[in-house]
């Protein structure tokens, strides 16, 4: 598998050169408004904002809390944004890769074979100094005129793996990227039900990264998830709360070389059903 990462000098070489590169923000903080405003005061260089409620997720309701898009709106939302098949992605957030793993899944799912997270996200940028550009006028593609271009992207979903409701307890691995207080039904400050989908492990995404907000290196994450029997070549599937923060977690399975299915769904449209089963321990 490709690298699913790229270090600010990487991108910052490819934005400085008018490298062909499409910048996605999608600054998204879980309750808080969206990221615009923050866009606006300053983004990477020709960087296109991408809003993670109404571009990456269709409304609420029994689907859960984020379902995914309608492959039509997500089509279009990346179109103004500037994506093409053939030209690379970059997706960063100011949330520890959450938000920009989610876009990062999306794309892969609808076929994009050529999309990186920026590793460290909006933090590195500014912190390693490199330029920043301000206003609410998008750039799709570095070294474009000035302004948006649409992009040509064509969504075709299902390049990579998903699951259901019906199906995701067919899992041999299946994760829950929650805290682990949530993960143990002690607490459940969002969903209407405290607990866990029985037979679920806890990686909650706080240990896919360096106290500086980088992902760990491939060998680390390759020993975090090997401890829960997710290593090459297992069936192994993630879940959070809505379908948003379980992507981190598919995202770091990709860099440890393990091939990893989203519950999209996730514990908000588990627990719909009162009729499904939950889990309240430590232990699967």
């Amino acid at each position: 598998m490709a690298d699913p990462l790229i270090d600010v000098a990487a991108l910052a070489e490819l934005v400085g050169h008018g490298g062909p590169v499409t910048v996605l923000d999608v600054r998204y903080r879980m309750g808080g408004p969206p990221g615009l405003a923050e866009f606006v005061a300053g983004h990477v260089p020709g960087a296109s904002y991408v809003d993670l409620d109404t571009d990456l997720a269709s409304p609420p309701g029994v689907r859960g809390r984020h379902p995914l898009p309608e492959t039509a709106v997500f089509e279009a939302a990346m179109r103004r944004a500037g994506v093409s098949n053939t030209r690379p992605v970059v997706v960063y957030d100011d949330w520890s890769a959450h938000a920009a793993a989610r876009c990062w899944w999306l794309l892969r799912h609808h076929g994009h074979t050529d999309v990186r997270v920026l590793d460290g996200g909006w933090a590195a940028w500014t912190a390693a100094g490199l330029p920043v550009e301000t206003g609410s006028e998008t750039g799709s593609q570095t070294g474009s005129q000035t302004g948006a271009t649409a992009g040509d992207f064509t969504a075709r979903p299902g390049s990579t793996r998903a699951v259901s409701a019906e199906t995701v307890r067919d899992t041999a691995v299946l994760i829950d990227a929650r805290a682990p207080e949530r993960y143990r039904g002690e607490v459940e400050p969002i969903d209407p039900v405290a607990g866990h989908i029985p037979g679920a492990v806890n990686v909650p995404t706080a240990r896919n990264l360096a106290t500086d907000g980088r992902f760990l290196p491939a060998d680390e994450l390759q020993s975090i998830y090997a401890e829960v029997g997710a290593t090459p070549g297992a069936e192994v599937a993630v879940y959070c709360g809505s379908g948003v923060t379980a992507a981190h977690d598919v995202l770091a399975l990709e860099v440890a070389g393990v091939a990893a299915a989203l519950y999209p769904g996730s514990w908000s449209e588990w627990v719909a059903d009162p009729g499904r089963p939950v889990a309240t321990s430590a232990r699967p």
